[in-house]
């Protein structure tokens, strides 16, 4: 499965964003969609993530009531709304699919990754 995010951008703190992963290939069905996030220097972490069903989600803390997980009908695009952006919110941002292992915040369970795009919130 190949991923491609894209929606990154420059935004004040306080503002709104929403990144998308497009996905495409035969084995993007059933898959788990995760999204994490990576600062210079630092481990990626887990953001929030989404089953196939979308019936299931889970998110960080640092995030939850601030950023939503979805996806369109088709089931080819996930979407992370970010509001109430915060500085602390810089960072790439990366999305993943695993297939077969779930929803799960360890990002070696995923085993395909997009390019990322850069998110960066000025105070």
């Amino acid at each position: 499965v190949q991923l491609v995010e894209s929606g990154g951008g420059l935004v004040q703190a306080g503002g709104s964003l929403r990144l998308s992963c497009a996905a495409s290939g035969r084995s993007v069905g059933y898959s788990t969609i995760g999204w994490f996030r990576q600062t210079p220097g630092k481990e990626r972490e887990f953001v929030a993530a989404i089953s196939w069903t979308g019936r299931s989600t889970s998110y960080a803390d640092s995030v939850k009531g601030r950023f939503t997980i979805s996806r369109d009908n088709t089931k080819t695009t996930w979407y992370l709304q970010m509001n109430s952006l915060k500085p602390e919110d810089t960072a790439g941002y990366y999305c993943a699919a695993n297939r077969g292992v779930g929803i799960t915040i360890h990002s070696e369970a995923y085993d395909n990754w997009g390019q990322g795009t850069q998110v960066t919130v000025s105070s």
